[in-house]
């Protein structure tokens, strides 16, 4: 992205294998904070703020989960990272599932949290009214006025709904991820993530018609999340990923890496062979 800036936040073992997270909404790149502290010991950890968030300034993308995974193709790229491990929650994961299929350098993927656009049971999900701000920020430019000035009361509905135990997510955190969308432009930035879930989806559409996926992948979830995990299981089984499994987060909702940070991490590490 011409012009644009990429906060990467990185610390562990130099010359281990790496391990890119990336966050979701509303949240940023100290989503991970609690991971990469028990992960450095073993391996190289790295995060960013997704392009618009946060200290990742200049010109977002278009929201597209592919433009974002090729802007994260140019940072592994850029860094010469070399047997990957991808970890994306929430939109995150929309993102790595986007790089799974768009790019074939991947030791494995995590996704976490998250259905995928196009991919059941995505049709399923939308339906569900208790996921009404898919619908609403959608809607261009209204989100913003109606945000701007209030996101900490407003991202704090989010965390007592979608979370096991709210309290997981901190004061100091919670302060940390309103200021990372402080700006309207940063609000923009996430509220893109959902105004394009119609282009992602037709992008995943179209490459579930193409070649299978054999880089091995982990979906993981909190199991106090709502929905079965079978169905997204056959879901991306469906979609042409042929080395899928799966793993519950004990007493974790929605933001597995901050309730449930050292089973989150295990789980990762055992998938990963650590």
């Amino acid at each position: 992205m011409a012009g644009s800036s990429l906060h990467v936040v990185e610390s562990g073992v130099l010359d281990a294998a790496p391990f890119l997270f990336l966050h979701g909404w509303p949240e940023s790149w100290q989503s991970w904070r609690q991971i990469m502290t028990m992960a450095s010991p073993q391996v190289r950890a790295i995060a960013i703020d997704l392009p618009g968030i946060g200290e990742s300034t200049g010109d977002p993308t278009d929201g597209s989960k592919r433009q974002l995974a090729a802007v994260v193709r140019g940072l592994v790229e850029t860094m010469g990272l070399r047997d990957l491990t991808l970890v994306g929650q929430d939109v995150g994961g929309m993102v790595t599932y986007a790089y799974l299929r768009t790019f074939p350098d991947l030791s494995r993927a995590v996704i976490m949290d998250v259905v995928i656009p196009g991919i059941d049971p995505w049709e399923q999900v939308l339906r569900n009214p208790y996921l009404w701000h898919f619908a609403f920020h959608s809607i261009p430019d209204l989100p913003e006025r109606l945000v701007q000035g209030h996101q900490s009361e407003y991202f704090e509905y989010f965390y007592g709904a979608i979370s096991a135990d709210p309290s997981k997510i901190t004061p100091e955190a919670r302060a940390v991820y309103a200021q990372a969308y402080a700006t309207g432009s940063a609000l923009t930035a996430g509220f893109n993530w959902y105004r394009t879930f119609p282009h992602d989806a037709a992008a995943n559409n179209e490459a579930s018609s193409r070649a299978s996926v054999t880089t091995p992948l982990l979906y993981l979830r909190g199991d106090k999340e709502g929905g079965q995990i079978s169905d997204y299981l056959d879901g991306l089984r469906s979609a042409g990923l042929t080395q899928v499994g799966h793993a519950l987060v004990p007493n974790a909702g929605h933001f597995t890496q901050e309730e449930a940070p050292e089973d989150t991490w295990a789980l990762i590490a055992e998938f990963a062979g650590i």
